[in-house]
C-alpha cells in the first residue's frame, strides 16, 4: 500500500522509536546476564537480550524503505539522537529494576507490536510475527519473577513497587496522544489502534501482574513537551556508555563495509 506524506513520516518514525527501543531493552538485560540471582536467570537475560538485539536489526534494515542508511542508524548516531523508550535510558540498578523493565517496557511494546500485526504496510507487517512469537517468553519471564517478589515478602515487594513506581508514568506516556498524526496512523491501516487504546490494553495486560505485588502503574500520563516523533521529552538521552557499547565502539576496527 503507498502511503501519504503526513503517514510515511510517521511509520519511520515508528519504526526508528521501535527500533532503539529493541536495542536499548537488550542491553539492559544483557548488563545482567552475569548479575543475576540465579544462574537459570542469567541464562533468560541472555537469551532475553539477543531476541531483542535481533528485532532491532530487523526494524533497523526496514529503514532502507525511507532512503536511510540502517547502518549509520546502528553504528553512528550520539546518544542525544536515540529514541529508545525513556526508562531506559539508565542501566537498572537492582534486579527488581531489571523485572520492572521486564513487565513493563518488554510489554508496551509487545503492545505496539500487536497493533501492528495486520499493517497495510506490508514490510512491518512481515516481521511482526515472528518478534511476537519470541516476545511470549519474555512476558512469562515478567510473571515468575512478579511471583516471585510477591513471595519474599513486604522487603521485596517494597523494592519492585518502588521501581514500578519510577517507570510506569514514562511508559504510561510513551503510548502518546490521540493526535490527528496517530489517528492518521489508524485512518490509513498502519496501526489497529493508538494513544489512549493502545495504553488501556496495555494497563488490562500488566494489571494482574501489578496486583500481585499491590502496585499501581496507572499514571495519568502527561504530553507537556512530549515529542511524539520520538516519544521522548527533548533534552534527555540514554547515558554514553550504553551508546558507546550499543554502537560498538571498541570493535569498530572489525567492522566490515
Amino acid at each position: 500500500m503507498e502511503l501519504s506524506a503526513q503517514v510515511r513520516d510517521a511509520v519511520r518514525d515508528l519504526t526508528l522509536v521501535l527500533a532503539d527501543s529493541k536495542r536499548l531493552l537488550g542491553m539492559r538485560y544483557a548488563g545482567w546476564m552475569l548479575g543475576a540471582p540465579e544462574i537459570e536467570a542469567g541464562i533468560a537475560c541472555a537469551s532475553m537480550a539477543q531476541d531483542e538485539w535481533g528485532h532491532g536489526r530487523l526494524l533497523y534494515a526496514l529503514l532502507k524503505e525511507f532512503g536511510d542508511d540502517p547502518d549509520a542508524f546502528e553504528h553512528g548516531r550520539e546518544p542525544a539522537a536515540y529514541r529508545n523508550v525513556q526508562a531506559l535510558d539508565v542501566a537498572p540498578d537492582a534486579w527488581a529494576a531489571l523485572v520492572a523493565l521486564n513487565m513493563l517496557v518488554d510489554t508496551a511494546l509487545t503492545v505496539q507490536l500487536e497493533a501492528l500485526r495486520g499493517s497495510s504496510w506490508t514490510p512491518l507487517a512481515q516481521r511482526v510475527g515472528k518478534m511476537l512469537d519470541e516476545e511470549q517468553f519474555h512476558a512469562a519471564h515478567a510473571a515468575a519473577w512478579a511471583h516471585w517478589f510477591a513471595r519474599t515478602g513486604d522487603a521485596g515487594m517494597r523494592e519492585l513497587r518502588g521501581a514500578v513506581g519510577r517507570i510506569a508514568p514514562v511508559v504510561s506516556q510513551w503510548f502518546g496522544p490521540d493526535s490527528d498524526r496517530a489517528r492518521a496512523l489508524v485512518d490509513e491501516g498502519v496501526l489497529d489502534a493508538a494513544g489512549s487504546t493502545l495504553r488501556e490494553r496495555y494497563l488490562a495486560r500488566i494489571a494482574p501482574l501489578l496486583a500481585s505485588v499491590g502496585a499501581d502503574g496507572h499514571a495519568p500520563p502527561s504530553f507537556d513537551r512530549f515529542d511524539e516523533a520520538t516519544r521522548r521529552v527533548p533534552g534527555s538521552a540514554p547515558d554514553g556508555e550504553t551508546i558507546r557499547n550499543v554502537r560498538g565502539d571498541r570493535n569498530r576496527v572489525f567492522l566490515m563495509d
